[in-house]
């Protein structure tokens, strides 16, 4: 059961967050020569949330009600009251089935000049559920076509393919049958996923399609998390959700609020927490169907002049300097949590949001990157913001952040001056992969430097390490396997391909995602079907394509033909996760490097009193590979040589090792694998993960 809070309030005098003298973010000394910069920006938070609180008695989560203000309700006595926020508007009519689409005098809403709103109470019969209605906003002598910004359904008609709101209130509305779902306690593991394109076949797939058919396959893997991309309403499908215009609104391309209702309590019901990526960064530029121009003015929700455009991305940026807007982006956080049940967000965009040049052409080398007049002090107060309200909630709820700069502090403990997330994505291990497959031969990588990339991170933080997500394969790139094999994977992916080219990139799969997961700080992300090699990039049908969805769906067949080595590469995956729950600790270990030899090409480091030993030489075997370790027994627990990995079966999965004099250890070291090893105290794994 989540740990629910039983006091919202975030008072000056109660909360100790807002008043510490010596933040703990200092025990980094390279913070130091910043230490006014710093001190200035938590001051800065502090007094942007005091003020906000002044206006909502001292309670963060009272402030965050624009959902419970604004858009379509239903009263208790079955009479409907609509409200809307439109400062520069000058009349609002409802339009739609229920006015045959016209201007009708009894639909028109009345003005509160104070707070720039339109509001009205209707009878009881005057929507009914599933009709379909608009706003009709006249403003400067200029009729408007809008969707309310608090709209819970949003539909599109497949004829004139005009999205328009829609009265959601059905007789039988979704009950949540794992309310009490428990959080697992095992190292946070993520398949990230997006509906439209979890299925096989070429067409758009359903949240019940999901829940049926990809869950169960989830489950299976191991993974203990599912990340949900594109569920906040985007009318172009190509944008990934990116191009958010509803922000209340779950995408109906996949279904019904209550069928998205229905695949997260599922989920909770096989133990799988639900995060959903929340697109704050930025809006779609879209006037007809979001919040751009609403009101007929650039910045009721955004920036004015240039300050308001994402020119790279073509979309509309946030001003976090109005309450207003602050109101809006909480209250849809609480929204999602509370109605939804979902587990968290995945805050896609962070970077664009913390610098004014949103991060472009940036390199992010120096702390003197961070710590200039670059920085938006409101957004990253909204970040602070965002942060205290969900962990109010429930101190349950995670929080992960996508950025790319490696801000300090973003995912410390407010407490200790931080902004407040649970994690931050290791983007640039990914990153960096992808670099040293694209620029060098395998044989060609510095092995130093591939280790630093992997651990380099600040020790106040918690980071998720993945080798690669849907950005490597967004649009034209990659998969990871896709590189490794190139177009020789439509034909050299048999069991009976004993190539060299087939080889090594089964072997070389299997060794970048073991010592990702092993090297990973906190946690370990993987993108649906990467798992068993899927090939080919990602992209949405378009006019480019033909409008083909070829790209934009998964494989699953290939997962599951056991003469093709991506059943073999899957059953490995699945293995590795079994292993990452039972055998390390990401909680009280980190990974500590034994030994590197880059003319050997071999790679040795411990953990948890595991030994981890990667050959990444492409020739050479040896025999008798003798390093320093801790006296005692060591027993094979895990190896990527193995025949149902798709391995070449020269290691033996229950070998006994024994250090010699000096404490030394002797092992064997195939070409291209790798192999695990732990004190024989420290065997815990099962016999089924050797299988």
């Amino acid at each position: 059961m989540k740990k629910c809070l039983k006091d919202h309030s975030l008072s000056n005098s109660s909360d100790s967050n807002l008043n510490i003298p010596a933040l703990g973010l200092f025990q980094d000394s390279y913070l130091l020569p910043y230490k006014n910069i710093v001190l200035y920006r938590y001051d800065f938070i502090k007094n942007r949330i005091t003020n906000i609180l002044k206006t909502s008695n001292d309670s963060l989560y009272d402030f965050a009600d624009y959902h419970n203000i604004f858009g379509l309700h239903k009263n208790n006595d079955n009479t409907w009251y609509f409200k809307e926020w439109a400062p520069n508007a000058d009349e609002i009519y409802i339009i739609g089935d229920m006015t045959n689409w016209k201007k009708n005098i009894d639909f028109k809403l009345k003005k509160n000049n104070e707070q720039g709103t339109f509001y009205k109470t209707f009878p009881k019969k005057t929507f009914k559920h599933n009709q379909h209605f608009r706003l009709l906003m006249i403003s400067d002598n200029i009729e408007l076509d809008r969707i309310p910004t608090a709209a819970v359904r949003v539909v599109q008609n497949l004829d004139t393919l005009i999205f328009n709101a829609q009265v959601w209130d059905p007789e039988k509305k979704y009950k949540f049958k794992h309310q009490d779902f428990e959080q697992s306690h095992q190292p946070l593991l993520i398949y990230e996923t997006h509906t439209g394109m979890a299925l096989e076949d070429g067409r758009v797939g359903t949240y019940k399609e999901f829940e049926d058919n990809i869950l169960p396959i989830i489950k299976h893997a191991g993974y203990n998390t599912i990340q949900l991309m594109a569920v906040l309403e985007h009318p172009y499908y190509g944008s990934f959700g990116y191009h958010v215009t509803n922000f209340f609104a779950p995408s109906s391309r996949f279904g019904t609020p209550e069928e998205l209702k229905s695949l997260i309590d599922t989920a909770h019901g096989i133990g799988i927490r639900v995060l959903i990526d929340m697109v704050h960064s930025h809006a779609a530029n879209n006037e007809v169907e979001g919040l751009s121009k609403f009101d007929n003015t650039y910045y009721q929700f955004f920036h004015k002049g240039e300050k308001g455009t994402h020119f790279l991305w073509d979309s509309r940026c946030f001003d976090y300097g109005k309450n207003m807007v602050i109101k809006f982006l909480l209250s849809n956080l609480r929204y999602w949590l509370e109605e939804f049940k979902v587990d968290g967000f995945r805050f896609d965009g962070i970077t664009s949001m913390l610098y004014k040049n949103h991060g472009i052409a940036k390199n992010f080398v120096s702390y003197d990157d961070y710590f200039n007049d670059d920085v938006d002090l409101d957004a990253l107060a909204y970040l602070s913001m965002a942060n205290k309200l969900i962990h109010e909630i429930s101190a349950d709820y995670l929080t992960i952040a996508e950025d790319v700069s490696g801000y300090p502090g973003l995912s410390v403990a407010q407490k200790k001056g931080g902004i407040g997330f649970d994690y931050r994505f290791a983007m640039g291990i990914a990153d960096y992969w992808i670099k040293l497959l694209k620029d060098q031969k395998d044989e060609e990588w510095d092995l130093r430097t591939l280790w630093h990339e992997l651990i380099s991170s600040r020790d106040d933080e918690k980071t998720i390490s993945y080798s690669e997500s849907h950005d490597q394969a967004l649009v034209g790139d990659k998969t990871i396997m896709m590189r490794l094999l190139g177009q020789n994977i439509y034909d050299s992916m048999s069991i009976d391909d004993e190539t060299i080219e087939s080889f090594r990139a089964v072997a070389l799969h299997k060794m970048i995602r073991l010592l990702t997961i092993c090297t990973a700080k906190n946690g370990y992300l993987n993108f649906m079907g990467n798992e068993f090699g899927h090939p080919e990039w990602i992209d949405f049908p378009s006019q480019k394509n033909k409008w083909s969805y070829h790209y934009a769906r998964r494989q699953w067949s290939l997962r599951y033909n056991k003469n093709l080595y991506f059943s073999k590469l899957g059953d490995f995956d699945l293995k590795m996760i079994e292993f990452a729950k039972n055998f390390i600790n990401y909680k009280t270990s980190s990974p500590e490097l034994v030994f590197i030899h880059e003319q050997d090409r071999v790679l040795i480091f411990k953990r948890n009193n595991l030994i981890f030993a990667f050959n990444f030489n492409s020739i050479n075997s040896f025999s008798d590979y003798t390093f320093n370790a801790t006296p005692g027994k060591y027993k094979m627990v895990f190896n990527t040589d193995m025949p149902g990995f798709g391995g070449k079966d020269r290691l033996y999965s229950d070998q006994v090792h024994f250090t010699i004099a000096d404490s030394k250890l002797s092992l064997y070291l195939p070409t291209r694998t790798a192999q695990i090893i732990a004190l024989e105290n420290e065997t815990k794994i099962s016999n089924k993960t050797q299988e």
